[in-house]
């Protein structure tokens, strides 16, 4: 107790006094040592950008122009060494036909992780261990682990998981927005269907568990987080989430379970979403126009389209104007949730390419801000480089190891 309170106390009086923004040219020595570490995000939605005509991985693309965050080449320069790369399905209908849906959709989100993959394999590699990140780094490519986002593409067969983990994927996330077979959602405005897990979504944890599958609580309610710290028999991750203590909303989560997640061996990764760090305020007419923007924006836009949509995104933007969050507001999300968990207990998981970034930190290029910043705010060497992926790959040593005893 007393090494962990020597380590928060410092990093809590030295952020109040830093003013370093993300525009701060980092130091020689933040450089280095982000050069040096492992640098993983939790939840990188790029593929969502993999089907898209004429968008190409090793391309260095613009944010304002078509929206990416992620690519090669500003991977480079911000020094992402890669993560978890997410089978995203949007929960759909929950008839057999939305079911079935789902399943195609999911499992051909997964083939375009693999088959980026194998398309370029000068650049990145697939890691079905945490022990091959290190060696994928040295190697000078970028690492490619899969997640799971809603297992809604496992409801009309949840045995499909086994086949999910045998392509590669390694952490299952059991819900999104709305609730679905496994797990109640923290934001469906229609409340819990199932106080927490399901009878499914009890199995599948189990399954997952069994598997060597990390647990994913982000996206779920509170009752889904203590149920699953009491059902899983390794620790649980937090992909992309944030404390309620700094801004209140339902898919940030409280300081006492934050707590207790660590006490669990756990670790929370924190978000990087606008409107999980601050307040915005809720305008029906953007919610409305941005709904009609979502909808024209298909997979299958092209380039020029796609310029035209970043046009008409900037037109919603300008007629209903909403703040977003900046660097600065990141950072106290960041430091809070170091102070209540501790170092070994928080990574990051920014939502890049899922709706994260905020101003100053608009994409992948510049990370080394944060790197930068933490030091500033007097973490170490070694916890920087806990924060930045040996905690998340402790977890995943730790999944593998109970899977290996079965």
């Amino acid at each position: 107790m007393r090494r962990f309170l020597a380590t928060a106390l410092l990093p809590l009086c030295l952020a109040a006094t830093t003013t370093a923004h993300a525009d701060d040219a980092p130091s020689a020595r933040a450089i280095a040592l982000h050069k040096r570490v492992l640098v993983l995000d939790s939840h990188l939605d790029t593929p969502a950008f993999f089907e898209r005509p004429g968008w190409n991985i090793l391309e260095r693309h613009r944010h304002d122009t078509d929206f990416s965050q992620v690519d090669y080449p500003r991977m480079v320069e911000g020094g992402l060494d890669g993560g978890f790369w997410v089978v995203y399905t949007g929960q759909g209908e929950r008839t057999p036909a939305g079911d079935l849906k789902a399943r195609d959709a999911g499992l051909r989100r997964l083939v375009s992780i693999r088959e980026m993959v194998a398309a370029n394999p000068a650049q990145f590699e697939l890691a079905l261990r945490a022990d091959d990140a290190a060696r994928i780094k040295k190697a000078g490519k970028r690492i490619v682990f899969i997640s799971i986002e809603n297992a809604s593409p496992l409801a009309q067969d949840p045995s499909l998981l086994s086949t999910y983990y045998a392509l590669g994927a390694r952490m299952l996330g059991l819900v999104h927005t709305s609730n679905n077979a496994f797990a109640d959602s923290s934001t469906d405005a229609k409340g819990p269907e199932w106080n927490g897990l399901s009878p499914a979504g009890r199995a599948l944890v189990a399954e997952a568990n069994r598997l060597g599958m990390v647990i994913d609580q982000s996206h779920a309610s509170d009752a889904v987080f203590d149920q699953l710290l009491e059902l899983s028999t390794t620790p649980i991750v937090l992909s992309h989430s944030g404390p309620d203590a700094v801004h209140e909303h339902p898919r940030n989560i409280d300081d006492a379970r934050i707590r207790k997640l660590a006490a669990k061996g756990g670790v929370i990764q924190v978000n990087s979403l606008s409107a999980y760090l601050i307040e915005t305020p809720d305008i029906p007419e953007r919610k409305a126009a941005l709904s009609a923007f979502y909808k024209a924006f298909g997979s299958d836009a092209t380039p020029e389209q796609r310029r035209d949509l970043a046009r008409q995104r900037r037109e919603i933007d300008a007629k209903y104007p909403v703040p977003k969050a900046t660097f600065e507001d990141y950072m106290k999300h960041l430091l809070h949730v170091l102070e209540v968990a501790g170092p070994d207990h928080v990574g990051l998981g920014a939502d890049w390419d899922g709706g994260g970034g905020v101003t100053g930190l608009d994409d992948v290029s510049n990370l080394q801000s944060i790197t930068d910043r933490l030091l500033r705010a007097g973490y170490t060497d070694a916890q920087v480089e806990a924060i930045w992926g040996g905690n998340l790959l402790r977890v995943m040593r730790a999944a593998e190891a109970a899977a290996a005893k079965r």
